[in-house]
């Protein structure tokens, strides 16, 4: 082993991925001293309830609620962000690295708004921010893009990076149920927050999305740029017809390279059930890879809890102890690429992509409906793949099929199909992704 002194470690929170760092490095302690060639040592802990960590972590060690005096603490060589949000957290990591200390976090909303600065001042003040934790919990796939497929042009990342809306979905197909109804259960086990709200419109994937497209394609942040929308319109009807039609419908979030720019975007897709991220059920997350060279990659695991995180953590805290006294111009780059070659790619306005798509709708069950439907979709250049007709009692429920559409098209003949005389309902839509 190695004589460096041990690497002095500040922990910002000890909610469950704190206790959960704390736990993986302390049963784990002589073994990531082996990987890491020296001792990695937590000295000091601030938290909003200094009690509970006292619980666990005992006298042995600084325990307080002072965040800003951890961050201002000469002794310590990394700070562990965890304390979430975007203001304090901002301020309180902006402060670790103006002191020349190495980042570790978690956190994906703070990155995915502010991470084009927080990069630079890490940058100018050479320290690393490392942020494996914050996209897909224990999954290490920060670093296989950045490191793994660093051979590969990628051509598209797709990921169930959302484990609330998976779970969700999950126990939608499975039994039959409404949203709203398994939403409650999903509170009552904990995997919803009390206010869902970042979870079911896809805010939180689309955060991770936009950290994945950037080391995917070496591009800046652009969490203002990634097309969003969530699971909350889903009926159990249309999780039905995708399983009759051999799909599985999954909240995706999609980082798309085309010819002329990128597409970067969260919302349900039908995906054939063939397609092995199809398969991933409950909280668990998953995300492919399509590179040139290595073709299709899958990385599954769990997206959440403490120490799956705690694993990727931790996983941080070794990298940036081995790379501690490396010269910084021969680390990896925060974002893949080096900070002076990213590239300004367009970004295509949701309208702009290509898609299939699946429409539901309710009409009056009578002769010529589907000749004046077919008509509007002929208009605007929409050819249909498949139709199926569901008679009910007094209408009937119709599911097209789409081939492959510009989105603006498709929105334009929905809007004039909503307006037949015998069309009942508003129109379903959701877009099917093949991941060829």
């Amino acid at each position: 082993m190695s004589h460096l002194k041990p690497i002095r470690v500040g922990l910002l929170g000890f909610g469950v991925v704190g206790s959960g760092t704390w736990n993986v490095l302390a049963r784990n302690a002589e073994e990531i001293a082996r990987r890491a060639g020296r001792q990695i040592e937590i000295v000091r802990i601030a938290t909003r309830t200094p009690s509970k960590a006292i619980d666990v972590v005992g006298d042995q060690i600084s325990v307080d609620n002072d965040l800003h005096a951890l961050v201002n603490d000469p002794s310590i060589d990394i700070v562990i962000e965890l304390i979430g949000g975007t203001t304090l957290a901002r301020e309180l990591v902006l402060t670790a690295i103006n002191n020349g200390k190495h980042v570790i976090t978690a956190n994906k909303a703070l990155l995915a708004i502010h991470g084009n600065e927080i990069f630079k001042l890490a940058s100018d003040k050479h320290v690393m921010v490392a942020f494996e934790a914050a996209v897909a919990g224990g999954i290490p796939i920060i670093k296989a893009i950045r490191e793994g497929l660093t051979a590969n042009r990628i051509q598209w990342v797709a990921g169930i990076i959302n484990g609330t809306t998976n779970f969700i979905l999950t126990e939608m197909r499975e039994k039959g149920l409404p949203f709203a109804d398994v939403l409650k259960q999903a509170q009552s086990l904990g995997y919803a927050e009390a206010d869902p709200t970042f979870d079911i419109e896809g805010v939180d994937a689309a955060h991770k999305l936009t950290l994945l497209a950037s080391i995917a394609f070496g591009i800046p942040v652009q969490f203002d740029k990634v097309y969003v929308e969530g699971i909350s319109h889903l009926a159990p009807e249309d999780i039905e017809a995708a399983d009759r039609l051999n799909y599985r419908i999954k909240l995706l979030g999609l980082a798309i390279r085309r010819e002329t720019g990128l597409e970067l975007r969260v919302h349900p897709c039908l995906v054939p059930k063939h397609k092995l991220i199809a398969s991933v059920e409950g909280v668990m997350n998953a995300v492919m890879v399509k590179g040139d060279a290595v073709q299709e990659t899958l990385y599954y695991g769990a997206g959440a809890g403490s120490e799956p995180t705690a694993s990727a953590v931790v996983a941080d805290l070794v990298d940036v102890t081995r790379l501690h006294t490396a010269d910084p111009e021969h680390r990896v780059p925060h974002l893949a690429f080096q900070a002076d070659a990213l590239a300004d790619y367009t970004i295509f306005p949701i309208d702009d992509i290509i898609s299939s798509y699946y429409l539901r709708l309710s009409v009056e069950d009578r002769p010529g409906v589907m000749a004046e439907i077919a008509t509007v979709l002929a208009k605007e250049n929409i050819s249909i793949n498949a139709m199926i007709q569901d008679p009910k009692e007094d209408y009937a429920s119709i599911i097209f099929l789409i081939h492959q559409a510009k989105e603006g098209s498709v929105l334009q003949a929905i809007k004039q199909i909503e307006q037949l005389s015998f069309v009942r309902s508003k129109v379903t839509m959701i877009r099917m992704e093949h991941l060829l």
